[in-house]
């Protein structure tokens, strides 16, 4: 039998101390997250049933009237409209060229690892500075892209001063600056995949295509569910590239940019309604939640192996 561990201090067995250790140790971050992050949220439904203006010691109960303002807002509209375009938008770009040049990367067998460095270096860099080389880019005067474009014989293009345009450029550079994550992503989850599967496929002679289709996507659906529901939340939450890009930083031109989260900063820090931002900021945080959750249960799939 094996011997039972002697106390060794308040009649506590070493285990028990162990453990006990652990538990601390667990404990620090978890009221951090909870003092930081979760307490926070919470107040945050309090605050959006008051009318709370920062500057003004009289906060009263108002209800639900700060979520009645959302509804006949049409900046609030506009904002959730230019913020589903986003995801849209970005999401899906990201994942596929991401997936598709990981599939490169998987294949090259010299300097994998400078490619990898190289696509990754724009995610590590401060999104402010990203934020203006992409707006100098594409300036409509002097922008580098418009200069190639007269070179070529294009027409010059607004862009950041087009409101047809100004979303579309905002959400290229959040795709191109976030596709070194997702790039190493799907190349862990391309690293876990069995290359006898793909071996035993190329001996019944299955096509590249098929192979692709058949092995490849459903074994790499856990780390699809991942990456999509990452890439939805950064995307929900855009806030430093429209600031560094739009018109003046507010979302513009004629609001064709902003982002709820960018309306809540200037609602809370700019006119000092902290009761209608809090509103604002519970129901992005359903939508965040109803989103994920309805990814999580759509794209899991379980496959046999």
């Amino acid at each position: 039998m094996k011997p039972e561990l002697k106390p060794r201090h308040k009649g506590l067995t070493l285990r028990q101390q162990n453990n006990l250790w652990a538990y601390a140790f667990i404990a620090v971050p978890v009221i951090y997250f909870f003092l930081v992050r979760v307490w926070p949220t919470l107040s945050s439904f309090n605050v959006s049933l008051r009318s709370w203006n920062i500057v003004s010691t009289n906060r009263p109960f108002v209800g639900l009237d700060n979520y009645k303002q959302m509804y006949a807002d049409p900046i609030f509209r506009k904002a959730l409209y230019n913020t589903l375009r986003y995801v849209l938008i970005g999401v899906p770009a990201q994942m596929v060229i991401a997936l598709g040049i990981a599939l490169l990367i998987q294949r090259v067998v010299k300097f994998a690892g400078v490619f990898r460095t190289a696509y990754f270096i724009p995610f590590i860099t401060s999104a402010v500075a990203v934020s203006w080389v992409w707006r100098f880019m594409f300036m409509r005067h002097s922008g580098l892209i418009n200069g190639i474009l007269l070179k070529l014989g294009f027409p010059q293009q607004g862009f950041l001063n087009d409101p047809q345009q100004a979303l579309w450029v905002i959400a290229a550079s959040i795709i191109w600056q976030g596709l070194g994550f997702q790039i190493v992503i799907f190349l862990a989850g391309l690293l876990t995949i069995p290359q006898m599967y793909y071996e035993a496929a190329q001996i019944d002679g299955a096509s590249e295509w098929q192979i692709f289709k058949n092995i490849t996507i459903p074994l790499l659906n856990p780390t699809i569910v991942f990456s999509s529901v990452l890439a939805t939340i950064r995307f929900l939450q855009t806030f430093t590239q429209i600031v560094n890009m739009s018109s003046q930083g507010r979302g513009g031109p004629l609001n064709s940019t902003l982002s709820v989260v960018l309306h809540i900063y200037q609602t809370a820090f700019e006119r000092f309604n902290m009761g209608y931002a809090s509103a604002m900021t519970v129901v992005l945080f359903l939508i965040i939640m109803a989103i994920t959750i309805f990814q999580l249960k759509v794209l899991t799939k379980k496959f046999e192996y």
